[in-house]
């Protein structure tokens, strides 16, 4: 069915283009309820257990909170107003957002976590923290594979990089599992800031995506892809 200008009349591509907004943002809804609990519980355990791996998710979850409020916002706009300029502006301040607060993470961790070495601060064990990661794994690459079909057919190269923390998130979610799970079975205490020292690799790239984004208006591709 085609447009028939001052009739009123959408076409099919241009439904199926609103659906698709309608769709992201309720992934988008999901996704921000999900980060409210991980990091709230991610935060509270971590700074309960002095675990640095459990602090630098909840962390890592606040700035995917903030970041994803504002693509959510992107979705909105497009869904009523059709505005390119506010979308892709909305866009640009979601990447900057991500970008900057995932690198200040990173140094965060890094400083953290040569500390727990240098005092060899022995981290309590944590089944609720073992139990979010667990979680983490098994929700983190459905809200992935959601938002990245969403993310081709609308064109958005930020819900695009946005797909990729989801993903990079999953694999997060593994490694603190592996930190905190050999600190409760083994009492292993440098586990869980090797753990914590090992997301930022991942935090990183999520960086990178970000500014990727800001400057091309693409999202990069990486491993989280393939």
């Amino acid at each position: 069915m085609q447009h028939v200008p001052g009739s009123g009349i959408i076409s099919g591509e241009a439904q199926r283009h609103q659906h698709q907004l309608i769709w992201g943002a309720w992934i988008e809804a999901v996704a921000l309820l999900w980060m409210i609990i991980e990091a709230t519980i991610s935060l509270t355990v971590g700074y309960r257990t002095h675990s640095v791996s459990l602090q630098g998710f909840g962390l890592d979850s606040i700035i995917e909170l903030i970041s994803g409020g504002v693509l959510l916002w992107r979705l909105l706009v497009e869904r009523r107003k059709h505005d390119a300029e506010v979308v892709e502006r909305a866009e640009h301040i979601a990447a900057w957002i991500a970008a900057l607060g995932l690198f200040a993470l990173a140094l965060y961790i890094i400083a953290e976590s040569t500390w727990t070495f240098w005092m060899r601060s022995y981290p309590l064990t944590s089944w609720w923290g073992i139990g979010l990661a667990l979680a983490a794994a098994v929700i983190m690459p459905v809200l992935w594979q959601g938002k990245l079909r969403v993310a081709e057919h609308i064109g958005s190269a930020a819900l695009k990089a946005d797909a990729m923390c989801s993903a990079t998130c999953a694999y997060m979610s593994l490694t603190l599992l592996i930190g905190l799970g050999l600190n409760a079975l083994f009492g292993w205490w440098w586990a869980d800031p090797l753990a914590a020292l090992a997301l930022v690799y991942f935090i990183v790239r999520e960086g990178q995506e970000a500014l990727h984004e800001v400057h091309t208006g693409e999202a990069c591709g990486c491993e989280c892809q393939e």
